[in-house]
């Protein structure tokens, strides 16, 4: 099994608790796994009645499982205060307050949120030796997959502004004949080095998400979460990313044959309705069903976290017992 997995799906559709519960079966077979949950609404916390931050904390009454939160809006506020400590640093200060602007105009842009999110995805990525499992409870498939998408896009952006900096750089150095200090400008521009440094992070990005990442989309039974599905296989697919496989949540329980009252029918009518979407999803889809999990009757945590992980037919990569 990849050492990161990701659960993917439109926004509702219960990825915080399969994310939480493969995390579970994860460390449950030994495996030193963290949980990384982007949902501003800290429902990993909810799922195991414990707070979570910005750093990895050991989940309470469970050996090898982390968790920790990464809240969007604040990741937002940190690169662009970094943006902001890079940009003065590098312009006179006659034109700060118009960088300042136009940061703060970026700022307001959704592409803002991905990329900060993603540059935390990276670090989390590189900085996750000790775990044998880093299982993302990623944002709804749309940001997602723009998050996905920005390895390569950025690439090829940043090699293109490296050759123009590097060509104005090297006509600087021209213009000042004999000035020494200029003409170590083109080895220690500090824009090319943290270009470069973007770059390799970026390329990193791509390769780790292509060679050792693992998707899986969760969905419910309805018409519309179908439809997203197909277009996040298809969008993925682009990326040449590969998904794994399907967790069909939220599943309506069978009535009782005996139950003929209004609830009964109503039962069975909608189970008709959402075994037919099932159907289409095996049939439609070269990829397989994993899970297919029931509703409960109340909030999936404790004992009904575990046996929903337990219904996850995903690898945890652990090594098999000797016999």
């Amino acid at each position: 099994m990849d050492r990161f997995v990701f659960f993917g799906g439109k926004g509702g559709v219960g990825k915080t608790t399969v994310s939480s519960a493969y995390a579970l079966k994860c460390a449950n077979a030994g495996q030193r796994t963290l949980v990384v949950s982007t949902d501003p609404a800290h429902s990993t916390s909810d799922v195991f009645d414990q707070q979570f931050g910005d750093d990895p904390a050991a989940v309470d009454g469970h050996e090898n499982l982390w968790a920790m939160e990464i809240d969007p809006d604040e990741e937002v506020e940190r690169h662009m205060r970094d943006i902001r400590r890079r940009m003065t640093e590098q312009v006179s200060p006659a034109i700060v307050n118009e960088i300042d602007r136009q940061i703060e105009l970026a700022h307001r842009t959704p592409g803002a949120y991905e990329a900060a999110l993603f540059d935390r995805f990276i670090e989390v990525m590189r900085t996750a030796e000790e775990y044998d499992r880093v299982v993302f409870d990623t944002s709804p498939t749309g940001g997602t997959l723009r998050l996905l998408a920005l390895p390569e896009f950025l690439s090829e952006w940043i090699e293109r502004l490296v050759r123009k900096r590097a060509k104005s750089v090297d006509l600087f150095e021209k213009a000042a004949i004999g000035d020494k200090e200029a003409r170590r400008k083109i080895d220690e521009d500090p824009l090319i080095a943290h270009l470069e440094g973007r770059k390799e992070k970026f390329e990193f990005a791509g390769r780790t998400l292509r060679e050792e990442s693992a998707f899986f989309l969760v969905l419910n039974p309805d018409e519309l979460s179908v439809r997203e599905t197909e277009r996040a296989v298809a969008e993925m697919a682009e990326q040449d990313l590969a998904v794994e496989g399907f967790v069909v949540n939220r599943v309506t329980p069978a009535p009782d044959e005996d139950d003929r009252g209004r609830g009964g029918r109503y039962l069975r009518d909608r189970v008709a309705t959402e075994r037919e979407r099932i159907a289409r999803v095996h049939e439609d889809f070269d990829e397989p069903v994993v899970a297919e999990i029931e509703s409960r009757v109340r909030e999936v945590k404790g004992d009904l976290l575990a046996e929903v992980a337990a219904e996850l037919d995903v690898d945890t990569g652990a090594a098999s017992p000797e016999v």
